[in-house]
């Protein structure tokens, strides 16, 4: 089987699931990319189960410029280059007072059974956890300023791969738009820029 149809496989079973009751399905998933680079979101927004992908909105256009500007990629071949997933796949709903509600532990416990198949199925070469909540699946974090701009070596779901921890881009969030902010996130568009999955992912097309 075409190594497209194997993710394309994963993914309608990953848009089937219904295991979570306060979840809003539908799961978003991103495109059947058979890529070494694994972006790792928290969980979509509102619009994003509308408009079918991930990083639909604000948050979006700020992550694929980060990108533009660190690797020349626009958003139509990042998503081409990288593969998509999410500690979890479907909307969390709104809280009572403001902002998305955070997924709860079973939740996440939930949709991980997902992201340990991708990692046996795409066996990532660079990990791009985008969040606190993301980067705090693979590595423990207190504050951003101790892991934005690294490359760390990490073993998870049994694989070791690279990781390169970015902050979430949501316009809410201002510690990527101020220092020393910038120049952590600066320094870790570097490394991932520089990375050969990277570098074979951008020769590819």
């Amino acid at each position: 089987m075409p190594a497209s149809l194997v993710v394309e496989k994963h993914l309608s079973l990953v848009r089937a699931c219904t295991i979570c009751p306060n979840m809003h399905r539908p799961a978003v998933v991103g495109r059947p990319v058979r890529s070494k680079i694994l972006l790792v979101g928290q969980a979509p927004g509102d619009k994003e189960p509308v408009l079918g992908r991930p990083f639909a909105w604000t948050a979006g256009k700020t992550l694929f410029k980060w990108f533009d500007a660190a690797l020349g990629w626009n958003e139509e071949q990042v998503r081409e280059r990288v593969y998509f997933a999410a500690v979890c796949r479907c909307f969390p709903g709104k809280r009572l007072i403001g902002g998305d509600r955070v997924p709860d532990e079973q939740e996440i416990a939930n949709c991980s059974r997902w992201l340990e198949a991708e990692f046996k199925l795409l066996r990532p070469e660079l990990v791009l956890p985008v969040g606190k909540l993301a980067i705090s699946q693979f590595l423990p974090v207190n504050s951003l300023n101790e892991v934005i701009g690294q490359n760390l070596r990490i073993n998870c779901r049994g694989y070791e791969t690279d990781c390169v921890p970015l902050p979430h881009p949501s316009g809410a969030s201002t510690w990527h738009r101020m220092e020393p902010g910038i120049t952590h996130l600066n320094r870790a568009l570097k490394l991932i820029a520089a990375h050969p999955a990277a570098l074979q992912a951008g020769a590819k097309f």
